[in-house]
């Protein structure tokens, strides 16, 4: 290095040092030198990828809505003689035990916070980023009748800065694989697991390891074509939103609605994407396509006691900004044969079984 070299570099670091000293605090020292531990603006945009671990933004104001003021929904197919018309439940509480990671053994298998956000998880006690067909087989349940099947959504959660010492307790229970989603984690009040028919068929038992998923994590960035949650409140059982949160009034409680695909291919229990093995059937008669077959659908309905306005958010990647579009569901059938047996008998002759 010459003395030249040298000399400009010594000029350099005054200058720093002055500027340091002129702002008087570390954290200029870091948006000076573009160091790692400085934040932007909170006026300007923060750009993310799935790794980052900070808060992120989302939800905006925009993503509310009023409940009331939403359309009915569209008329469900119609009931056909054929129809399947039957419900089986599966009771399995709601998550009492605090069973919550970041993982996702279906869509991303042996990745440790392969979500990046928060799941909550009824049925199968051990369901976490290394499950198996035989780990899952071999481990407990929260359902009753034996059902070892793993049921499992992102956390909704309470949003603003008051909710900080529970977060950082979630955090301390469940690590650092929340994926900046910030606020105390909720509990449903209620978890409705309902196994349904076809409008236009009779139902066949599903094969014991299926995997299936509803909804799309990535619909903001996506498109909505996957997306297949729905939002309501109590009380309003005929209307959904899709793309908003609810206002819900005084006194009803928020509704998280997810319908599962149903048309199996007969052959697989899984598939590259995770959909081409189960499908929906098509929305306007129920019926499944050529050489697929009717096998129960699974229906989550979630319900939670939340404030009033617009205080609270599902968990989401950084990059699709906890937007409600992005809700989804995730399930793997771990029943014994005879109890899915029984499923397919109630859903067949219009029984309501539980």
């Amino acid at each position: 290095m010459t003395a030249a070299h040298r000399r400009r570099l010594g000029a350099r670091h005054l200058i720093l040092l002055a500027l340091l000293a002129l702002l008087g605090s570390a954290g200029a020292f870091a948006a000076v030198t573009g160091s790692a531990s400085a934040h932007p603006s909170p006026s300007s945009p923060r750009v993310t990828d799935p790794t980052d671990s900070h808060t992120h933004g989302g939800p905006a104001l925009a993503d509310f809505a009023d409940i009331r003021r939403a359309r009915p929904d569209a008329r469900p197919p119609r009931n056909l003689p054929s129809a399947s018309t039957g419900t089986f439940t599966a009771r399995c509480g709601r998550n009492e035990n605090g069973h919550r990671n970041p993982d996702n053994f279906i869509v991303t298998p042996g990745v440790r916070n392969g979500a990046h956000h928060l799941h909550d998880y009824v049925g199968n006690l051990s369901t976490d980023a290394f499950s198996t067909d035989g780990s899952l087989r071999a481990a407990g349940t929260t359902c009753a009748r034996g059902d070892k099947s793993a049921y499992f959504w992102p956390v909704l959660r309470l949003t603003g800065d008051s909710e900080k010492e529970d977060e950082a307790a979630d955090e301390e229970r469940t690590g650092d694989g929340n994926g900046g989603n910030s606020g105390r984690v909720l509990t449903p009040d209620s978890v409705a697991l309902t196994f349904r028919g076809n409008p236009t068929a009779k139902v066949t038992a599903m094969p014991e390891g299926l995997r299936a998923i509803t909804g799309d994590a990535k619909a903001f960035t996506n498109g909505a074509k996957d997306a297949r949650a729905r939002w309501s409140c109590t009380g309003f059982a005929d209307r959904h939103l899709t793309d908003k949160y609810p206002l819900c009034p005084r006194g009803s409680a928020v509704v998280r609605l997810l319908d599962f695909p149903s048309c199996w291919d007969g052959q697989h229990g899984d598939s590259a994407g995770h959909r081409a093995h189960l499908v929906f059937p098509d929305a306007a008669t129920g019926r499944c396509g050529r050489r697929l077959t009717p096998v129960p659908q699974l229906r989550m309905e979630l319900t939670y006691s939340v404030p009033r306005g617009p205080s609270f958010a599902v968990d989401s990647f950084p990059e699709q900004l906890r937007k409600p579009v992005t809700d989804h569901a995730d399930f793997a059938n771990v029943m014994p044969a005879g109890l899915m047996a029984t499923v397919v008998r109630c859903v067949n002759d219009g029984r309501r079984c539980g």
